[in-house]
């Protein structure tokens, strides 16, 4: 029987997860027909424009992490760029937008109807959308996120078998296909892909629904106006605070992870 605390939480708390999970094959459909069979400029612009970029959490070396997504503070990633008016070094604003629109609508309907289903009965709940893949050999360092206001799910779309795991605090947990697992990310977490094969997952971040929905917005709002302005290419998703004390490495039994800095 799973055990469960105050940061690895039980996904029957949140019954508006189920959408996702009775829908999980379809979402990994979606996401293997993508990498399979979109052209090498969609795959290049996904992953330039779509992924939440990161400036403070480091690696062991130079395996990678790479992610993308079509959701980010409440809004498909089309209309977020729109907003924030995001300019990169190969695209306007608009263009970048159109484009992103294009892809949703091309390869990701499903997810984006699971989505919209959920956040029309639940009172905009999801936040943070997208896929998150660990590259073979990927060693993260201890951080956290820092998000009081949300939860982040985890839903298991390809996971290999072997050592991929997540620690957090004292534990190590592993994800499994199909299955949601579910963190208070606030608390120190590094996770780890020791085996030969690429690991993804659908991200999930909502709203912790015992809090005020007026608070949370609140807060989100000036939280990501913040993250906008010191790297607008995070999507809102990461920012400076997201460094994990010294503290916490020696507690943890992680002090060798101090000397690592490889850019994520």
């Amino acid at each position: 029987m799973e055990s469960f605390n105050e940061y690895h939480l039980d996904p029957e708390q949140f019954p508006f997860l189920k959408v996702f999970v009775d829908k999980w094959q379809i979402i990994r459909d979606e996401f293997t027909y993508f990498i399979k069979n979109a052209s090498h400029e969609e795959l290049k612009f996904t992953y330039d424009v779509l992924g939440p970029k990161n400036k403070t959490i480091k690696t062991k070396g130079n395996s990678k992490y790479s992610a993308f997504g079509i959701l980010f503070q409440g809004l498909f990633v089309d209309k977020y760029i729109q907003i924030y008016q995001i300019k990169y070094p190969d695209f306007q604003s608009d263009e970048a937008s159109e484009k992103a629109l294009a892809l949703r609508e091309k390869y990701f309907p499903n997810l984006a109807k699971v989505i919209e289903t959920v956040n029309f009965q639940h009172d905009e709940i999801i936040r943070n959308v997208y896929f998150g893949t660990f590259h073979p050999g990927l060693d993260i360092k201890l951080h956290v996120n820092y998000n009081p206001h949300m939860n982040r799910g985890y839903l298991g779309l390809i996971v290999p078998e072997g050592d991929v795991a997540m620690k957090i605090c004292h534990e190590q947990l592993y994800w499994h296909e199909g299955k949601i697992m579910v963190l208070d990310h606030s608390y120190p977490h590094c996770p780890h892909n020791y085996t030969d094969y690429d690991r993804t997952v659908l991200v999930i971040d909502f709203f912790k629904p015992d809090q005020p929905r007026e608070e949370v917005m609140r807060f989100e709002k000036e939280q990501v106006t913040q993250r906008m302005e010191d790297n607008p290419y995070s999507l809102g998703v990461f920012g400076k605070s997201d460094k994990a004390e010294v503290e916490d490495f020696i507690k943890y039994g992680l002090a060798h992870q101090l000397e690592w800095d490889k850019a994520l």
